[in-house]
């Protein structure tokens, strides 16, 4: 939602913090690769039961997520390259943070809870998936309710009160779940349209190509 309908609001927040980030000797990569580095930090802070830490070095991750597209538009680097990285950094990540969730499940709780992050990443990776494969035909799959960036604000809301933590992430699932059902309706619907003909076809898949060139912000 906030990488979707929000877009424009966001952009014309972070534009000049980009072009600051830039002047000051920032690069994109350098902000993608150190965002994985805070997401681990994240991940071993929660399997630790530290929370509150966790909540600040979450927000760190979700700083260096915000404005690496930003960077990469302010410096006119932006590249296929670049968002390819800025992508399997993302899913990267998605994976490392779920599997700090998992290590606190197994170290306080009993039963099987520690399925509950596998099955958020795994309907995470399907919101993924199935904007990557719609993109890859020419269909539009963006938009949703639980993107990126609301499933680690509802992560730090759920490590503010750790009573909250289990259900905060049951929330997370089911409109997660949502999410994805949404969107492969939304593509399903579309697709069930009349094809259009090879060479509008071919325009759209050209068009798809360079907007992921030109944009890293990859948000799903």
């Amino acid at each position: 939602m906030l990488d979707g309908n929000f877009r424009k609001s966001v952009d014309a927040v972070t534009a000049p913090v980009g072009r600051w980030l830039v002047r000051i000797g920032f690069s994109a990569d350098v902000l993608t690769a150190s965002g994985l580095v805070f997401a681990c930090a994240t991940a071993w802070a929660i399997g630790a039961g530290y929370l509150y830490l966790a909540i600040v070095l979450l927000t760190l991750t979700g700083f260096h997520d915000l404005f690496d597209g930003p960077v990469a538009k302010a410096s006119h680097r932006a590249s296929q390259r670049g968002s390819f990285f800025d992508s399997v950094v993302d899913r990267l990540s998605d994976g490392v943070l779920m599997g700090g969730v998992a290590f606190y499940l197994v170290a306080r709780h009993h039963g099987q809870l520690v399925l509950l992050p596998f099955a958020i990443l795994t309907t995470t990776f399907m919101i993924s998936y199935q904007r990557s494969k719609a993109e890859s035909l020419g269909l539009k799959a963006k938009g949703g309710l639980m993107e990126r960036a609301e499933r680690m604000v509802l992560l730090g809301a759920a490590m503010l009160w750790a009573p909250l933590f289990i259900p905060g992430l049951w929330l997370i699932l089911a409109l997660t779940a949502m999410t994805a059902a949404g969107r492969f309706w939304r593509v399903w619907q579309i697709a069930a349209a009349p094809e259009p003909t090879q060479a509008t076809s071919m325009r759209h898949l050209q068009a798809n190509r360079l907007r992921r060139g030109l944009s890293r912000t990859s948000r799903h």
